[in-house]
């Protein structure tokens, strides 16, 4: 009889362990042009396809959205201005921007333009991860020359967050004349 009642103790706090693991969320299918294409359209109706690729519209900023089936990747960039007159400063704090409050999004020069750029493996790219790339890449574009950052939390250990807080320091001591 204590053999029964072990068992069926065992049982029941089995079920209940069974039942309380998490199921695992299906794995999203792999991003393809079709699939990225729908995903755009749906961020932005007017987005208009464009070669291996789309132009879209992302807060105002447009967008273009490159894709490469061969090599298995895609770029999203927004250009910001022409590279040939950036200083050393400017090169340098771009640098310092792609190390730490970039995240995911890269200041890039390409034929003579500064871009803000994003790149991923295609078929490896979710939802989630495009959706925030191009609000990265849109918001390295409008905060080049201020914060250059991609809008999210900073992955630290660069200079970013103490050139960032010397703004805060500077217009703090400007309020106390206020």
């Amino acid at each position: 009889m204590i053999r029964l009642v072990f068992f069926l103790i065992f049982a029941a706090g089995s079920l209940s362990a069974q039942e309380a693991v998490p199921q695992t969320p299906e794995a999203e299918p792999p991003m393809t042009y079709e699939r990225l294409g729908n995903i755009l359209f749906a961020l932005d109706p007017g987005a208009e396809p464009s070669g291996p690729g789309f132009q879209m519209t992302v807060a105002g900023v447009q967008v273009l959205v490159i894709t490469d089936i061969n090599a298995d990747r895609m770029r999203a960039m927004v250009p910001i201005r022409s590279a040939e007159a950036l200083s050393d400063e400017d090169l340098v704090r771009m640098m310092q921007a792609n190390f730490d409050s970039t995240l995911d999004a890269r200041y890039a020069i390409a034929n003579g333009t500064l871009w803000a750029a994003f790149i991923h493996p295609l078929s490896l790219l979710e939802k989630d991860q495009l959706i925030s790339g191009l609000a990265q890449t849109v918001n390295i574009a409008t905060t080049y020359g201020t914060l250059y950052s991609g809008g999210a939390a900073e992955f630290g250990g660069g200079d970013s967050t103490d050139l960032q807080r010397a703004l805060i320091e500077e217009l703090l001591k400007k309020g106390e004349e206020i």
